[in-house]
């Protein structure tokens, strides 16, 4: 069993590596090379993760139904695909944003699927003593390729250029694809008939919209990634255009990112277990408003330190947050509805992602993008004060919360 969680996670790993690589090179391919405007980046980062809207509810169900590892290498080659389609296409000088928001959709597609069978198939090959640990280590693992991957992002793209260096993420996909063939297939046990998939789907809405405390948790959740969507739709904006940063150093300050999700998975045991889960949730969703409001501060040099400095605290409070609630849905949720759980919370939560992109790519267009990220520093002020007016506020720990109906309902 260790074994296979090892090979899963260097699965992961590897093609995060390329992921955080790539999440450097495509917006700089659209800025440096096709131009794109702030409307544009908005819509290429709403197009990284519409499709939580599109299939969110209905890839739990799918993967309930098919093999999750053959589902995984699946999505893992569609994003290779589309990937090395940018490079081709710039090669023969047809490249565009049409065509970036294109391939955005794809990888955006192949996301979901990818991720509700990965975070469906770690509770299968780890116990419940190790679950959050395993969890943490994994936000952990996705922090050190956040910190690494930007900077030698950025370094890659000034040497070789933004189109070439989206190979480096084709190949970490192919990679990833090739280590997870290792793996043993994990079916789930199918009933004679498979209900129909919309009774499936409200079945999974159904049990977390109502859970007193996995509920407010989603909808937090959702707030946060709203800030995050614009972010990512406008950081690259603020730092070339408000900033006058150079792709190398666009790297290292996205890097920050990455140490913030460093040090939020690396505490989150232990300030769990000082504060009690239930606590910690309130207290990082209130650190994570602090970060927002300082990230867009300043110019100049000091303006590359707020950044950083932001970004990284932001970060850190976020992740917290993921890695309590992702372990609580993980624990709290009946086997057999995990994968709908799963994908009912990225539906909502992650659905948000592309809302805040394109709305922060609308506002900036206008008021610049210095002033929109201060704006959508309030919205972060929704995370911890969806958790005090919940019952989150009188929990140690989430698992002190028992909700007998729902046991024998879904039980």
């Amino acid at each position: 069993m260790t074994s296979v969680f090892w090979r899963w996670w260097a699965a992961g790993t590897t093609s995060a590596v390329g992921s955080a690589v790539g999440a450097v090179a495509l917006p700089l391919t659209a800025l440096t090379v096709l131009g794109a405007s702030a409307f544009e980046m908005g819509l290429i980062v709403a197009a990284s993760y519409v499709a939580w809207i599109v299939i969110g509810l209905p890839a739990g169900v799918l993967v309930q139904r098919l093999p999750m590892r053959r589902v995984q290498i699946g999505a893992d080659l569609a994003r290779a695909a589309a990937l090395v389609s940018i490079p081709v296409a710039w090669w023969w000088e047809v490249l565009t944003v049409a065509q970036l928001v294109v391939v955005a959709l794809v990888i955006s597609f192949a996301n979901v699927v990818f991720d509700v069978a990965n975070s469906t198939f770690l509770p299968s090959i780890v116990s419940k003593e190790q679950l959050q640990s395993r969890n943490s280590l994994t936000s952990g693992t996705h922090a050190v390729t956040q910190l690494g991957g930007p900077s030698a992002g950025g370094l890659v793209v000034q040497v070789l250029g933004a189109v070439p260096t989206l190979l480096v993420d084709a190949v970490g996909y192919l990679v990833s694809a090739l280590l997870l063939r290792t793996l043993p297939e994990r079916r789930a046990e199918a009933p004679g008939e498979w209900p129909p998939m919309r009774a499936m789907i409200a079945e999974g809405w159904r049990f977390v919209a109502r859970h007193p405390v996995m509920g407010p948790c989603m909808w937090a959740a959702t707030a946060a990634n709203t800030v995050c969507g614009a972010q990512h739709a406008l950081f690259a904006l603020y730092l070339v255009r408000e900033l006058h940063a150079a792709p190398g150093l666009v790297g290292l300050l996205l890097a920050a990112d990455g140490l913030g999700t460093l040090a939020g998975a690396a505490l989150a045991t232990r300030i769990t277990a000082r504060l009690g889960t239930a606590r910690a949730l309130i207290a990082a969703g209130f650190v994570s408003v602090a970060g927002a409001l300082v990230l867009p501060l300043g110019s100049g040099a000091a303006g590359f330190v707020a950044f950083a400095a932001g970004s990284a605290v932001f970060a850190c409070g976020v992740v917290v947050l993921s890695v309590v609630t992702r372990t609580y849905r993980q624990l709290a949720s009946p086997p057999e509805l995990l994968p709908r759980v799963m994908a009912t919370v990225r539906f909502v939560s992650w659905g948000a992602i592309p809302v805040g992109g394109l709305v922060a790519g609308s506002i900036a267009g206008v008021l610049g993008a210095r002033v929109t990220l201060l704006l959508f520093a309030v919205v972060a002020a929704g995370v911890p004060l969806v958790l005090l007016f919940s019952r989150v506020r009188r929990l140690r720990d989430l698992t002190d919360h028992r909700h007998p109906a729902m046991s024998a309902e879904f039980g």
